[in-house]
């Protein structure tokens, strides 16, 4: 049976780990399928992506990945506490067969960060070479022909663009010298682009660079980001999307947010913390269209939070003959059953694009990032309505192109999971 093999870097955290137990019950039916638009909703919606393009099943997914700590997927979805143990507990065997890779670490980019199961190697070609190992080994495995890699890692300190990022040819140098301005996350970016696998990172560490863009297009590989776009910043796109359609001046933006799971621990770190805030704060001018003054995003640990965070937004305006007025949202998220459902949607679209010969950046998924990737000189779309219709519009010039693989005609992901072997 053909089947889509997701591979995550962060596979033990907290959102991987409710991503793929998550996917476990829902394939055999023990929770209900919400939050995803490559799923059929019980809208009553015209026109869907579900009605428009043909997706790999639930039930046709298997995981792999890499991660520095928990011994597998149940012993992080455990730790994380994001599902109740007695539906984790339905799937222990699928998500006890799960176990990391050793990853790519460096303590620089990632400072809160703590584990053990780390590649052991002295250069950067020796780590491309056992991720490479890893990839092809889980392959075969699995029985899978194709993969999509998705980094669902810890955010990394703030880069910015350096000469060895600047062309492939500068790019391989540094890695021949494992050179430190090359982060972890761009290794297994190149990793996948390498190898032609499709690449989401759904975090705000920096990859977007023209080295990598052009190995992408050297081997077909589409990839889309930017740090995915879930609760908070969600809001604020469809706010500041109302504000401008009813011309009300938008004064001043004050975001703060409380988390206390180990993305608000990682967070906590001030080049890790940079990173994020500089993604959060970029959407709002470009749907306004004018600069909002006073614009102003926080993020804090707060350890007893856990996975449920918090977040708080007061909005000024300016109405009719310049009359104050007031915003005020508290939005009480479960931060990791807002993630998982995107980056299922994610995968599945990517190897969709895949099949249709698609490659580079993937704009039309913008909708679920909050800083979606861009070339050079180009403004990115961040308006959710109108990333909604750019989506739309792909999948209509797309409709049907790419045919259902045989083993995906009749299935709708409901059935038993195949056996490997």
């Amino acid at each position: 049976m053909s089947r889509l093999g997701i591979l995550i870097v962060g596979v033990n955290g907290a959102v991987a780990s409710t991503l793929i137990a998550g996917v476990e019950l829902m394939a055999r039916g023990l929770v209900p399928r919400i939050g995803m638009v490559t799923e059929a909703s019980e809208a009553k919606i015209a026109e869907s992506l579900t009605t428009l393009l043909d997706f790999a099943p639930l039930d046709r997914l298997v995981f792999g990945g890499w991660d520095v700590r928990f011994p597998n997927v149940y012993e992080g979805a455990l730790h994380h506490g994001v599902l109740p143990r007695g539906l984790l507990a339905e799937v222990k065997d699928e998500l006890t067969s799960v176990t990391p890779w050793p990853a790519i670490f460096a303590k620089a980019y990632a400072q809160n960060v703590e584990g053990t199961n780390t590649v052991n190697v002295s250069s950067y070609r020796q780590e491309l070479a056992l991720l490479r190992g890893h990839i092809e080994a889980f392959k075969r495995a699995h029985g899978v022909d194709r993969v999509v890699m998705a980094n669902l890692a810890s955010t990394e300190a703030y880069l910015e663009l350096a000469p060895v990022h600047t062309s492939r040819a500068a790019f391989e140098a540094g890695l021949d010298r494992s050179d430190p301005a090359i982060s972890p996350a761009m290794r297994y970016f190149y990793a996948a682009a390498d190898l032609g696998i499709p690449y989401c990172n759904f975090t705000p560490s920096f990859t977007n660079i023209p080295a990598l863009a052009e190995l992408a297009a050297r081997t077909q590989t589409p990839y889309a980001g930017m740090d995915g776009k879930t609760g908070q910043t969600l809001m604020k796109t469809v706010l500041a999307a109302a504000m401008r359609v009813r011309r009300l001046k938008i004064d001043g933006w004050y975001s703060t947010n409380i988390l206390g799971n180990n993305d608000g621990l990682v967070l906590d770190a001030p080049g890790s913390n940079k990173t994020k805030v500089l993604s959060k704060s970029a959407v709002l001018d470009s749907i306004v269209g004018y600069h909002v003054d006073n614009h102003q995003v926080h993020i804090h640990y707060y350890k007893p939070r856990g996975d449920s965070k918090e977040a708080w937004d007061n909005i000024d305006i300016s109405g009719f003959a310049e009359i104050p007025m007031q915003i005020k949202i508290n939005f009480l998220c479960q931060d990791s059953a807002l993630a998982a459902p995107l980056v299922i949607d994610l995968v599945r679209l990517l190897d969709v694009a895949k099949q249709a010969g698609e490659s580079g950046i993937q704009r039309q998924l913008s909708m679920f990032f909050k800083a979606p990737f861009h070339a050079a000189g180009e403004m990115p779309v961040h308006d959710l309505f109108k990333q909604e219709e750019l989506l739309l519009d792909w999948a209509r010039s797309r409709s049907r192109r790419v045919g259902a693989p045989k083993a995906y005609a009749n299935g709708n992901g409901t059935g038993a999971r195949p056996v490997d072997g």
